[in-house]
């Protein structure tokens, strides 16, 4: 009687038993969890970290070996670093020499050699002769930016440098602005091609057309202003004139004998020649007064004879 109870309770006993096993299982099984998933999300942070440590050594590794390989490498190459296109300055330089030279010929041939020597070219030659007593020479000269200066000093000590003028006009912003507008309008051509290819109707097709012709005349028009602009800058104007002396220098020594009698001589000569100009003039009037006074004395002498008496013996 006394065995059935105590088989009950040992039951019950039992259960809470494996209550409490199963309870302190789970509490195990969740907190090893909890502890792998924190080492894993540290794991993988501490792994995220590495690795973006890593790439960014790798990314900035390039970075760092170049610049201290164009550091490196500058000194030897010696050549400068190219400006960048889109803060680079674009300017418009012109310049008017004018110069005064013995022999203006020799001074173009010469203005010519330091224009080819330089790499520019001479775009227009002018020589002229004034006054059939002196020749005077006008040149149009392009030579490249960078030799713009040593160009301009040798031309002007060519001889005495009359006059000098030189500008210089900044046009970057115009370069900047054509590039722009010359790739929008690219775009816009090929937008416009496109809508050619996808159109079916035939009226579609001709205005398309028309809108592709005026959209290419406008970029034309652009690419003609751009190479202008390039060509303008890339290479400066000069504008060279050459003039000879127009007379000599005038001694300031006082006249000598030789002096006057160079003079007096040429006096002489100038009466002289007056003098025969003056016979060479009243030669025919001479003639004819000569010939009339024969005249009269021959018919005086006639008339005289005629009026003697005759003589006692005839």
């Amino acid at each position: 009687m006394h065995a059935a109870p105590i088989t009950r309770t040992g039951r019950r006993a039992a259960r809470r038993s494996r209550t409490a096993l199963a309870a302190g299982l789970l509490t195990a099984v969740l907190a090893l969890s909890g502890c792998g998933a924190g080492d894993s999300s540290s794991d993988e942070d501490a792994g995220g970290r590495a690795l973006s440590a890593e790439s960014g050594n790798k990314a900035g590794a390039p970075a760092g070996e170049a610049a201290a390989d164009s550091k490196e490498g500058a000194p030897e190459s010696g050549k400068p670093k190219k400006p960048d296109p889109v803060t680079a300055t674009h300017v418009i330089r012109t310049a008017a020499l004018s110069v005064e030279v013995k022999s203006a010929s020799r001074a173009a041939a010469t203005a010519r050699t330091v224009v080819q020597n330089a790499g520019g070219l001479v775009a227009n030659e002018t020589t002229e002769q004034v006054d059939d007593t002196h020749d005077s020479s006008h040149l149009v000269l392009r030579v490249p930016q960078e030799e713009y200066d040593n160009v301009l000093r040798e031309l002007a000590g060519a001889g005495k440098l009359l006059s000098r003028t030189s500008t210089a006009k900044d046009v970057t912003d115009q370069v900047v602005d054509v590039e722009s507008r010359i790739a929008t309008q690219r775009s816009s051509v090929a937008r416009v091609r496109k809508l050619m290819e996808r159109a079916d109707k035939l009226a579609d097709v001709v205005t398309l057309e028309g809108e592709l012709s005026s959209r290419q005349a406008s970029l034309e028009s652009l690419l003609a202003q751009q190479a202008s602009l390039k060509d303008r800058t890339a290479l400066a104007t000069i504008t060279l004139d050459l003039t000879e002396p127009e007379t000599a220098p005038e001694e300031d020594e006082d006249p000598g004998f030789l002096d006057a009698l160079s003079g007096g001589w040429h006096a002489f000569l100038t009466m002289l020649r007056w003098l025969a100009m003056a016979v060479g003039a009243t030669a025919p009037f001479l003639a004819a007064a000569a010939v009339l006074l024969v005249v009269w004395r021959l018919l005086r002498r006639r008339g005289g004879k005629a009026q003697e008496p005759p003589t006692a013996g005839e």
